[in-house]
């Protein structure tokens, strides 16, 4: 097995466990529930962790992760109001502004 994604949230590595399951890519979450040992340990130590099971999925699922990356936008900041959003937002969250494309 070898670990292919990890993310200090838990959601984030299911959702990316799902979208190679569509494909599948059969993998298993581990430190599942580390959180606990936080403090203890260090924090990137207990983050989820996403592990392929069959080592011959290892290029597609390298390949899938590359495109999901590149398609990740960053933050942006609302013009009107000034506020943090989501690069996955296309409206602020606060005054509901549109984002404005460059």
């Amino acid at each position: 097995m070898t670990k292919i994604y990890t993310h200090p949230n838990l959601y984030q590595v299911v959702n990316i466990q799902n979208l190679l399951d569509l494909k599948l890519i059969r993998t298993s979450v581990r430190n599942e529930f580390a959180s606990g040992g936080s403090g203890e340990l260090a924090p990137q130590d207990v983050w989820p962790e996403l592990w392929l099971e069959d080592e011959r999925d290892l290029g597609l699922a390298q390949n899938i992760l590359a495109e999901i990356a590149a398609n990740e936008q960053d933050d942006w900041y609302c013009g009107q109001c000034g506020e943090s959003n989501a690069g996955s937002f296309d409206f602020c969250w606060d005054c509901e502004a549109p984002r404005k494309k460059i």
